[in-house]
């Protein structure tokens, strides 16, 4: 009798687990699918120039934002292939802003020794923390005109296979917007 009482029981448990939704475990893609659509957030931190730069500074523009810092492999390792993107889309009006923790005293050398071709941003770790929506470095946020982030991947890489298919759609997110708005500006009727 026990053991049909159990068995019943187990059944019952394993009914009922089925009906419960699906959970959904957070990882770094989850938490980057989150962000779309949300406006980026506020920040005021440092050019290599020491000028204060912020979120105001970015209004109706199209901007590819890549969190990165000096000593971060991954994040080096991707420059080449970010800056192909910068030297690509600059003409049409993109803009790249690098935000490090790094000072802006080392970034300015890392810049002129690496050939880093974004603006760079110095923030201190808490205030890129706080910022909420980069997931380790390296992270990548594709921002409409709007102020709405329209994508955010790891590392961009079009050539390691482990990356591509995410480096292509990030790209293609990007190609878009600019298509979007070109022709929104294009159907601007002359006075």
């Amino acid at each position: 009798m026990k053991f049909y009482l159990f068995t019943l029981l187990l059944i019952a448990g394993y009914a009922k687990a089925q009906e419960t939704p699906t959970v959904k475990w957070a990882t770094q893609e989850t938490f980057f699918e989150d962000l779309t659509g949300k406006d980026l957030p506020d920040f005021k931190g440092q050019t290599t120039s020491k000028k204060t730069f912020g979120k105001a500074d970015l209004k109706n523009q199209i901007v590819v934002i890549n969190f990165w810092f000096e000593k971060c492999p991954p994040c080096l390792a991707e420059m080449p292939e970010l800056n192909k993107l910068a030297t690509e889309y600059r003409k049409k009006g993109i803009r790249f802003i690098g935000i490090t923790h790094d000072t802006p005293m080392r970034t300015k050398l890392f810049q002129k020794r690496n050939g880093y071709q974004y603006e760079i941003v110095s923030l201190t770790q808490d205030e890129i923390r706080k910022l909420n929506i980069n997931h380790g470095f390296p992270s990548n946020i594709l921002v409409g005109r709007d102020g709405k982030i329209i994508y955010a991947t790891a590392n961009i890489s079009f050539t390691d296979t482990t990356y591509k298919a995410k480096s292509v759609l990030f790209e293609q997110k990007l190609r878009t917007e600019v298509d979007k708005n070109s022709i929104s500006f294009r159907n601007i009727p002359k006075k």
